[in-house]
């Protein structure tokens, strides 16, 4: 029997791939949004307003704020991160298949809440605000409820990624900002997910997170990831 290393790639082409598109659709909608509206073509909308398109379960993932800088750069290096761990891994494949699934998990969940929530008259308010460019009014409206904005963002498929991490590797040590000693990667995620849980059943004035969304991610990642290794007895480290 032979053995042969082979050095994971430190940006695998997937996880490269991603973040390529997204620096470029991000690029995109800063450069030319005033003209061609392009992040309320790519944003997903809430099922019971005409502009929801099908397509935006798939698209949302590939755009960002394009006020916030912070918010593509937050969510690429977290895709690099744990990313190209786990495409390494599992290979190029099954990662796009797991990402995009996780994505898609989190527009599921993201919809199926709104439409739960769904305030009609506050959403007539809305649109009327964006379609005669009120910006002081939208502000308002969103901060009463920001759960109905359009969303945007990788945010869902990238929970569905740490999930996924944290499921295979769960006592790897992770240094998180602001708590100064290392935390096991399983204990990061859910607290991460706790968070979430309360941000969207609180649901806070003025919080414009996806929080249902991102739940919706990890729970699709760590679903399949649970059942790719339901047969797999290897203990893990």
């Amino acid at each position: 029997m032979s053995f042969e290393f082979t050095r994971p790639d430190p940006f695998p082409p997937i996880v490269k791939n991603l973040i390529i598109i997204n620096a470029l659709v991000f690029l995109a909608q800063v450069l030319l949004d005033d003209r061609y509206q392009i992040t309320q073509h790519l944003a997903l909308y809430p099922v019971d307003v005409p502009d929801f398109k099908p397509y935006q379960i798939a698209t949302h993932m590939f755009a960002h704020s394009p006020q916030m800088i912070f918010h593509i750069l937050f969510n690429m290096i977290t895709l690099w991160m744990f990313g190209r761990v786990l495409e390494n891994y599992w290979g190029a494949k099954r990662f796009l298949f797991f990402y995009l699934a996780s994505g898609i998990g989190a527009a599921a969940c993201h919809l199926l809440i709104q439409h739960y929530r769904f305030d009609q008259a506050l959403m007539s308010e809305m649109y009327q605000a964006l379609y005669s460019d009120d910006q002081a009014t939208m502000r308002a409206l969103i901060s009463q409820a920001g759960f109905l904005a359009p969303a945007v963002g990788a945010s869902g498929a990238i929970m569905g990624v740490m999930a996924a991490f944290a499921y295979t590797f769960p006592n790897t040590e992770l240094y998180i900002m602001f708590i100064p000693f290392p935390v096991k990667a399983k204990w990061a995620v859910i607290g991460l997910a706790c968070i979430d849980l309360f941000g969207g059943v609180a649901n806070l004035s003025g919080d414009n997170i996806a929080h249902f969304a991102h739940l919706g991610g990890a729970l699709t990642g760590f679903l399949l990831v649970l059942y790719w290794n339901k047969t797999n007895r290897q203990s893990l480290y």
